[in-house]
């Protein structure tokens, strides 16, 4: 029992997973936030060429 509990303490391929899965959750986060930040800037050039153009 003991040679067991050893064994799966030192068995690391599910930390391996683990990794895998942090980095891909933190690369999804820039994503998302990079796409938010370039979404609300193009919104603010839009609103203000909107601004422009309706000059009557």
């Amino acid at each position: 029992m003991a040679a067991l509990i050893y064994r799966m303490l030192k068995d690391e391929s599910g930390a391996t997973a683990i990794e895998y899965g942090l980095i891909a959750a933190l690369i999804a986060t820039a994503l998302i936030t990079g796409a938010t930040t370039l979404g609300n800037a193009l919104n603010t050039q839009f609103d203000g060429l909107a601004g422009n153009l309706n000059v009557t």
